[in-house]
């Protein structure tokens, strides 16, 4: 992948200045990597050695946490790697990687919540045709289509990307390679890019968001009908899912759909949707869900007799 322009490589401002905040931040997120990886590592192997595989909602709750470790990791390893440099370069080739991983897997994570939004209404306002309406063929076909539609969201973001040239200054005020702060660098009237950007990104952001918002609230209005107790666990699950969708839409929304430029807030959000949202979502989808938290202990527990079984065996 060549760049068009003399540019081989850019130079990232990071987060901070200051050697002593960058130290902090080190020690944070490194803590918060860790943990989201094993947190949703954790979920991936509850569901997939437990019954809750077959059901529509764990299903997609594993492509879930399948996600959240492959986007933040386009991110969140250059990022803790380069808040012990001082100088932080990423190469043509790498840079145009995580823009297209960035919004691949993203979009991924985006169309699968639209997924699980759209089972929960199914099991909601449609109980009697749950199982023909959600079967695993069905389902599989979901995930398929969440796969197609970020594909072409994330082709189309790459190939407006590489068509811009790059003559100098290099230097990127992000901690990471985001499609804006690269049009502010480029050498050439990047208006009518920003804008197809603005459409691709932000509209598909927005449409995602406003089907989420419309689905709950029709959830929300057919609980009406229901029992104290059945709109208690179904309030539960949807808060759990509702929350995700805020701390991973809001500051998205606010980063893509607006005028083609850059602000000083722009790193802060973006730490909502890299690393704050999937670090928060098995905490959500567990500590708020008692099936979970079962299938846990389960799952778990017999690893662990079944290890020591073996030890007193031999």
């Amino acid at each position: 992948m060549e760049a068009k322009g003399n540019v081989t490589q850019f130079i990232l401002f990071g987060l901070s200045y200051d050697p002593n905040i960058e130290i902090f931040c080190f020690f944070l997120f490194l803590f918060c990597y860790i943990s989201l990886i094993l947190g949703n590592l954790l979920i991936l192997i509850s569901i997939h050695c437990s019954h809750l595989f077959h059901q529509p909602m764990y299903y997609f709750l594993s492509h879930l946490s399948s996600m959240d470790i492959y986007y933040t990791s386009s991110v969140t390893p250059k990022l803790i790697a380069d808040l012990l440099t001082e100088k932080k370069t990423i190469s043509y080739g790498y840079c145009m990687f995580q823009v297209f991983s960035m919004h691949f897997f993203g979009g991924i994570e985006v169309l699968i919540l639209t997924a699980m939004a759209f089972d929960r209404y199914v099991a909601i306002c449609k109980p009697l045709h749950y199982m023909v309406i959600m079967s695993r063929k069905k389902c599989n076909l979901l995930v398929l289509a969440a796969w197609a539609g970020a594909a072409v969201h994330s082709f189309s973001q790459l190939s407006m990307t590489l068509k811009l040239p790059f003559c100098g200054p290099n230097e990127i005020d992000h901690y990471f390679c985001d499609i804006f702060p690269l049009l502010k660098i480029a050498c050439t009237d990047t208006y009518n890019t920003g804008v197809l950007l603005v459409l691709n990104s932000g509209t598909f952001a927005l449409g995602v968001f406003v089907i989420l918002f419309v689905s709950y609230a029709i959830i929300l209005w057919t609980l009406r009908t229901h029992s104290a107790e059945g709109r208690r666990k179904a309030l539960s699950t949807c808060g759990s899912h509702f929350t995700v969708v805020i701390l991973f839409f809001v500051p998205a929304i606010f980063s893509y759909l607006r005028p083609p430029t850059t602000y000083p807030e722009d790193k802060v959000f973006a730490l909502f949707y890299t690393i704050i949202a999937p670090l928060f979502n098995p905490l959500i989808y567990t500590l708020r869900n008692t099936e979970m938290k079962n299938t846990m202990r389960k799952v778990w527990c017999k690893k662990k007799w079944g290890k020591g079984n073996v030890k007193h065996m031999s």
